[in-house]
């Protein structure tokens, strides 16, 4: 090809990288998954099979369905029985997804408590107005029960963590937004913030106070107090937290 013809902006050529035949097999698999070709829940062919589809080696699909499952679009089940299967996203499968590369994230040291709290507002403020708007009655009771859990312990018992893990996972989901639930839960199913604090007597009494107010403004149906109760309760946790 000359000069002239490589050089002209008006060719109807144009040079395209060459991907490796990993990356069209991973490809290909993602656009029939999204495309909905493959539903959630559905197996996808043998290995065997998709080698012979598109015509590469069988070490070559099985690094492309690798990639898949790193990416959370499937799973790999052994045995018999077993396959590549598309995940079914659930609330549920997406917050465990989320707290796995969040672990993996706080694991490394590439995240620390002020980040964690400044989500936690993004979060959690929100979701504390709308379960004022949202939560039923069953919502209500688990929350009055964590809470009376809360009041009646002490700061050396060791389910303080799960403690508050449930009363703030249960807002999330009393928030009537599964996505925004799923989020909330993934913080703090990974961090377990309450492990950053520094629990006295004082703080332990202060932070389950605060779990009070904002059950209150819940159960009375006040969006503006709930919000504002979540928001005093994380500028508290915020200036007791101590660095993992």
């Amino acid at each position: 090809m000359s000069e002239a013809i490589r050089d002209d902006v008006d060719s109807p050529f144009r040079a395209r990288q060459v991907t490796r035949p990993r990356d069209q097999v991973e490809q290909q698999l993602r656009e029939a998954i999204f495309s909905g070709k493959f539903a959630q829940g559905d197996k996808l062919p043998a290995e065997t099979e998709l080698a012979q589809l598109f015509g590469v080696s069988r070490p070559t699909v099985r690094e492309a369905l690798g990639a898949l499952v790193t990416a959370g679009l499937i799973r790999k089940i052994p045995g018999v029985a077993g396959g590549s299967f598309v995940n079914t996203v659930t609330p549920d499968s997406l917050s465990q997804m989320l707290s796995e590369s969040m672990d993996n994230i706080l694991k490394l040291g590439a995240l620390d408590v002020l980040e964690l709290t400044e989500l936690r507002r993004v979060l959690e403020i929100p979701a504390a107005r709308m379960a004022a708007a949202n939560r039923t009655d069953e919502h209500l009771q688990r929350l009055s029960g964590i809470v009376d859990r809360q009041r009646t312990t002490t700061i050396t018992d060791p389910d303080i963590p799960n403690y508050d893990l449930a009363f703030h996972t249960t807002i999330g989901q009393a928030s009537g937004n599964r996505l925004l639930a799923a989020f909330i839960a993934a913080v703090h199913g990974s961090t377990h913030p309450v492990q950053y604090l520094r629990v006295t007597k004082e703080v332990a009494q202060k932070t389950v106070r605060q779990h009070m107010s904002i059950l209150s403004a819940i159960q009375k149906g006040e969006a503006d107090k709930a919000g504002e109760a979540m928001e005093t309760h994380l500028n508290y946790v915020l200036r007791y937290s101590a660095a993992p």
